[in-house]
């Protein structure tokens, strides 16, 4: 592939991106020989050739001669004479073979990093040298030969490389003159020849062909291929017309920039080359111009009447809008009130009846307690009954016993055992006295213990009760402090635990753009108290419109439910309020209660937000409710005199609610929102909180205390009561015994006479202690049943007044919602009187502006009648003419003032006229040749693409053709779409599915594999000279052959290129052929196999 310069006709752009470098011109030195290491031929070289015979050989490109001094290591080499075909350069390592190769590279304006010896162009000067110089003759023949006038059939080009890095080119022609020190001059002269110094395959050093036999990624394999056959060239210099084209674009931009301007040019001087016509005419017509001035503005003045009249006749038919907007709120006022009045009735009828109930609740807990102790009463009864029914019972049995034990005896008593017996009586009866004394002492004290029960047990319930207040008001307080303490960092957490969060998500939705105004809330934090004593006072007439948000619309207000949904999920939500928002706060002056000594909630609230005031004067009517200090003074006012004017309610300092004719206590006696002091306020219920705690610990020890009296007295009573049951069975004993002895003198009949008298007797009594014990049974269950009724009747009562203050909340609730209603309905009302009377002074100011405006239509009619008496009807605006007389009058002074300047302006106007003609067309060719260019470039992409495919296809074949001749098989796989290369080789005979990486290769089958693709590349590339440095480095001697074979072959069917190889071999082998020259490099001297090159990081220098 060679470039070519293409017809313009053929739609390419002739654009070479060439580096622009100053070169210094210096002295030509003379070449001198070599010292022994001049380059030697053998018999087998091309010494036999005819000088004069060019057939079939390159005419530009080849190179003929180089020679080196001073560079890298060697001091002078060369000149090397290079046969037009083929040439071997042989010899040791260090004998000056790549220094050759690295010359052509960086006398052609390579860079150093093209040549992989170094990384700076000072590193080529040899060491305490200040300068290298490089010479190369390029052959310059037949019809491509480049500027044969000037440079002859060769072209010699010299470089300096000075000890700083800087490069000076000298082009000379065959004869020796010097023709240029321009570096563009020598990349003109590469393009012309299509000398590729960059091309890896064009010139291979041996570091790049080791890294190419080393190398393991199939991209650096495709960069190879691309860039060797210039694929990458044509991508490049596609993508630069791209960058060109987008310049050029702009340029066409600014030019018809420039046109427009040039445009106004044009007018300009047009204007000026009309204006040399008549100044009569422009007189002429700048007195029209002045008629039609004069009525245009009085159909001016017209036109702006018939608006004003149109509005009007609108606004006078849309008051009737604003009167029945009126009507309606007053109707809606009305119905509000009625429904006012209704509520607030039944909340009268049932606080009334709560009170009533009161009294009777009282009086029945009383009852319950008297008859509960009488019950008691009646129980301790029963239970001494049945004690003394069952000892008598025992004293029954055991008498009966006695009996038969007498009617058993037979012995009598003698006289000394009846004195004894008597003494024992007498006795007996003493210890049955103080038995009897002891009883009833026993029965006294066991009647103190059961009332010491049955009163420590009623005041037991009643501690607990009270314990429960005081440990429910505990609770309250400990929450209340969390609170307040939680909000010493952040004063919003006193509306809620979560409110700080909802803040947050409201503002981070309003960043977002979710709502059209951001909500306002909580109101409670948009307002700070004037007067912090009224705090109580405020939150009780405000409630739940502290925690309350307000938003702009309906929409806003359902992003907010959404959001509030997320950290309210139970419980109530803060309420949201939806008022348009506006700037201003209402005026209020009308209707607000004015008071000498105290404050309207409104005057007491220091309000920055318009929004928040107009809010609370909507929904509470702040502005007609009055703060008072003393509860005794509010009664005053509102209900012992007659209430200020506009004043509806009052709230005290305690936080009562008064109006005219009832009064609410609060049931807090704190503001749990407004606080104004947090410290004090902590502190204060960190002081109610210890008070309750004392007091709770008061009770609970309290009801410790009364516990253990309870178990005491029962186990004292325990104790009595078996005391008493033991002194009982010491009587019944004694008494037998008493009536054993009394009975033992008497006959036996006697004796059992009297006991079953006694038996009868005792009989008698257990049948009246049963009788008795039946009726204190009947009489305790009676009791029980009277209690029981009693405490029914008392819960009855109790939960009667329960249900009843229950049922008075939502009431009091709904009254407040009701009397908001009103509030709400006189402000629409109100606000609608505003605007119907705001609407009827515009109608008033419409009619005023229409009456002066007339008045001035009259005074313009009669002006202009004065000055043109006919109507003109003109339809051009009093502005534009005005701009046209200033005009008219500018040019009628211009030409009055200038003399002798129509052959300027003349000459201005058409040279103005042919520049702009002139740019136009451009711009026109311009933009047809930038449309033909996107056609041409959508081709040449087209055609790029199916020359990447050809040049594949064409590659793939060369190379698995020059892998046959070794028996190799092979497959190359273009990727281009990634831009990768993978070659795959199968050494031998064997199967051609079984192909592998290179990399698995050894090193010779490797480089005959890399040789096979080199010579595959060259089959595609159109350069006139190939160079390879050792190529055959790992290759075995078959491969060697073969593969040397083979680029003879190649060389030998292209002879008009130019091959020269770089190889340690002497190459003795080659077959001798005119096409063939070797050049024989002696051994290097010792110290000259190091290079003196600098430091790796070492930047490369620039070009002079």
């Amino acid at each position: 592939m060679s470039k070519r310069k293409e017809d313009l006709s053929e739609g390419s752009l002739p654009v070479k991106r060439i580096k622009t470098e100053d070169t210094k011109d210096y002295e030509a030195e003379e070449v001198k020989t070599t010292k022994g290491k001049t380059v030697t031929t053998n018999g087998q070289s091309g010494d036999s050739l005819p000088p004069n015979s060019h057939l079939n050989e390159g005419d530009v490109g080849i190179i003929e001669s180089i020679s080196l001094k001073n560079f890298m290591c060697h001091a002078c080499l060369g000149p090397f004479k290079f046969g037009p075909n083929v040439n071997f350069v042989v010899g040791n390592n260090g004998s000056g073979k790549s220094a050759v190769l690295t010359a052509l590279i960086v006398g052609l304006g390579g860079k150093a990093t093209a040549t992989n010896r170094g990384y700076s162009i000072k590193g080529f000067v040899k060491d305490g040298q200040n300068s290298a110089d490089i010479s190369i003759t390029l052959r310059n023949r037949g019809p491509d030969a480049f500027k044969p006038d000037k440079y002859g059939e060769a072209v010699i080009v010299e470089q300096r490389i000075s000890g700083d890095g800087i490069r000076q080119y000298r082009l000379k022609s065959q004869s020796g003159h010097i023709v240029s020190t321009k570096k563009e001059e020598l990349n003109t002269i590469l393009d012309q020849f299509n000398i590729q110094v960059d091309n890896p395959v064009s010139i291979l050093t041996q570091e790049m062909s080791k890294h190419f036999l080393q190398s393991k990624s199939e991209a650096d394999k495709y960069k190879f291929f691309m860039k060797a056959t210039q694929l990458e060239q044509m991508r490049d210099d596609y993508s630069y017309i791209m960058q060109t084209k987008a310049l050029t674009n702009e340029k066409i931009e600014k030019q018809d920039e420039n046109l427009s301007e040039l445009k106004d040019q044009v007018k300009q001087k047009e204007d000026r080359y009309k204006s040399l016509s008549s100044l009569n005419e422009l007189q002429d017509k700048l007195e029209q111009l002045r008629n039609q001035m004069a009525w245009a503005l009085v159909i001016e003045i017209e036109k702006h009447l018939q608006p004003i009249k149109d509005r009007i006749k609108v606004e006078e038919s849309r008051s009737v809008k604003y009167d029945h907007k009126v009507e309606e709120w007053q109707m809606k006022v009305n119905e509000a009130e009625e429904h006012f009045k209704t509520i607030q009735n039944q909340l009268q009828k049932i606080t009334e009846e709560a009170q009533a109930l009161r009294p009777q609740c009282s009086t029945l807990k009383d009852d319950v307690q008297r008859k509960n102790k009488a019950c008691k009463e009646t129980e301790a009864t029963f239970h001494r009954y049945r004690t003394q029914l069952k000892q008598l019972e025992k004293d029954h049995d055991q008498l009966q016993k006695r009996i038969e034990q007498l009617r058993n005896s037979i012995n009598q008593s003698s006289e000394a055992e009846l004195r004894e017996r008597q003494e024992r009586i007498s006795c007996l009866q003493k210890q049955l006295k103080a038995l009897e004394d002891q009883e009833a002492t026993t029965s006294q004290q066991l009647a103190q213990f059961q009332h010491a029960i049955s009163k420590s047990r009623d005041e037991q319930e009643k501690l607990g009760e009270e314990e429960k207040d005081v440990k429910q008001s505990a609770e309250s307080r400990k929450e209340r402090l969390k609170e307040l303490k939680a909000s010493r960092t952040n004063q919003l957490k006193r509306f809620g635990e979560n409110m700080p969060a909802l803040l947050d998500a409201i503002a981070e939705a309003h960043k977002q753009g979710r709502f059209r105004h951001k909500p306002i809330g909580p109101l409670g934090a948009c307002f700070k108290l004037k007067y912090p004593e009224l705090a109580l006072a405020v939150e009780s007439c405000l409630k739940g419109l502290l925690l309350s948000f307000c938003c702009d619309n309906y929409r806003d207000e359902q992003m907010l439910q959404s959001l509030m949904s997320r950290y309210f999920t139970s419980g109530r939500r803060p309420q949201i309020n939806v008022c348009e928002f506006a700037n201003q706060v209402y005026n209020v002056k009308g209707r607000a209660v004015h008071h000498p000594d105290f404050p309207t909630v409104l005057d007491a609230l220091e309000i920055s937000n318009p929004v928040v005031a107009n809010c609370l004067i909507d929904m509470r009517g702040v502005e007609r409710i009055l703060l008072i200090s003393s509860n005794s003074r509010a009664r005053e006012i509102m209900q012992q005199q007659r209430p200020p004017a506009n004043c509806r309610e009052a709230f005290t300092a305690a936080g009562d609610q008064v109006f005219p004719n009832r009064y609410y206590s609060s049931e807090t006696d704190r503001a749990r929102y407004l606080g104004g002091d947090v410290e004090s306020e902590i502190s204060q219920l960190e002081m109610e909180v210890s008070n309750k705690m004392a007091k709770l610990s008061h009770f609970q020890q309290r009801l410790q205390s009364i516990v253990e009296e309870i178990r005491t007295n029962e186990t004292q009573m325990k104790m009595k009561q078996m005391q008493k049951r033991k002194i009982q069975e010491n009587m019944t004993k004694i008494k037998l015994e008493i009536s054993d002895l009394e009975n033992v003198d008497e006959p036996q009949s006697v004796d059992i006479s009297t006991l079953e008298e006694e038996v009868q007797d005792i009989w008698h009594r257990i049948v009246s202690d049963r009788n008795k014990l039946e009726e204190a049974r009947k009489d305790m269950d009676e009791h029980r049943k009277i209690v029981n009724e009693a405490e029914q009747r008392y819960k009855e009562v109790k939960e009667k007044i329960n249900l009843i203050a229950e049922g008075a909340d939502p009431i009091k609730d709904e009254l407040n919602k009701i009397d908001t209603e009103v509030g709400k309905c006189k402000h629409h009302k109100r606000h609608y009187e505003e605007k119907r009377k705001e609407h009827l002074e515009g109608i008033d100011k419409l009619k005023e502006s229409l009456e002066s405006k007339e008045k001035v239509l009259e005074e313009n009619i009669a002006k202009a009648k004065q000055i043109y008496a006919e109507r003109l009807e003109v339809a051009r605006t009093p502005k534009s003419i005005d701009v046209e007389i200033n005009r008219l009058r500018e040019r009628i002074s211009t030409e009055q003032e200038r003399h002798g300047s129509k052959e300027e302006i003349t000459r201005q106007y058409f040279d103005v006229l042919e520049t702009y003609k002139n740019v136009k067309s451009q711009v026109k060719n311009l933009k047809k040749f930038m449309q033909l260019l996107d056609k041409i470039m959508e081709e040449r992409h087209k055609a790029y693409k199916i020359f990447r495919r050809y040049i594949s296809l064409r590659c793939k074949y060369y190379f698995d053709s020059m892998l046959s001749q070794r028996g190799y098989h092979g497959k190359m796989s273009f990727d281009h779409k990634n831009a990768t290369l993978s070659i795959a080789v199968q050494p031998g005979e064997g199967d051609k599915a079984a192909l592998s990486d290179m990399r698995s290769l050894s090193g010779g089958e490797r480089s005959f594999s890399t040789v096979c693709f080199i010579l595959s590349l060259w089959d595609t590339m159109e350069s006139p000279f190939r160079c390879l440095d050792e190529f055959d480095v790992y290759m075995d001697m078959v491969n060697r052959r073969i593969s040397m074979d083979m680029m003879l072959k190649v060389a030998s069917s292209q002879r008009y290129r130019q091959f020269i190889f770089l190889t340690p071999q002497n190459m003795s082998s080659l077959p001798s052929s005119r096409l063939i020259r070797i050049l024989r490099m002696h051994d290097p001297e010792r110290g000259q196999t190091t290079l003196p090159f600098r430091a790796r990081d070492q930047a490369e220098d620039s070009d002079d």
